[in-house]
């Protein structure tokens, strides 16, 4: 997910760690740990903010949080299925953004391919 123009709780590291355990919690995942959630990119004014890692039982939580900006960027890895309605209300929520744009991918080698994925044939070991 792409959110733009949020509200300031993209700055605040207490936010997003209550952000991501409702998040998880209403989408019904199991949390392992607590979440990394550390700022980083100083140096550049666009991207400086915080970045998320919170591993559930099924993959993985992960996000950036451009503070300058206010943007946001959001994958919710899992291979147990989610509500994706869900998401989409929590994030309003929690930061209110103007805009939200969302990819939700179904994925697996025996399903349909689907945009953007690609079917690539193997490269033999000789041609490496």
């Amino acid at each position: 997910m792409d959110i733009s123009d949020c509200n300031t709780n993209v700055c605040s590291r207490s936010a997003i760690a209550i952000f991501v355990q409702e998040l998880a919690d209403a989408i019904d995942m199991k949390v392992y740990g607590k979440p990394i959630i550390v700022h980083f990119a100083q140096h550049d004014y666009d991207a400086v903010g915080y970045s998320l890692v919170q591993l559930i039982e099924t993959s993985a939580i992960t996000g950036h949080f451009s503070e300058n900006n206010r943007d946001a960027y959001l994958d919710i890895f899992s291979c147990k299925s989610f509500n994706q309605d869900t998401v989409i209300q929590v994030v309003e929520k929690h930061f209110a953004p103007q805009r939200i744009r969302a990819a939700f991918l179904s994925r697996g080698v025996n399903l349909p391919l689907q945009a953007p994925f690609q079917e690539y044939k193997r490269v033999s070991q000789n041609a490496l």
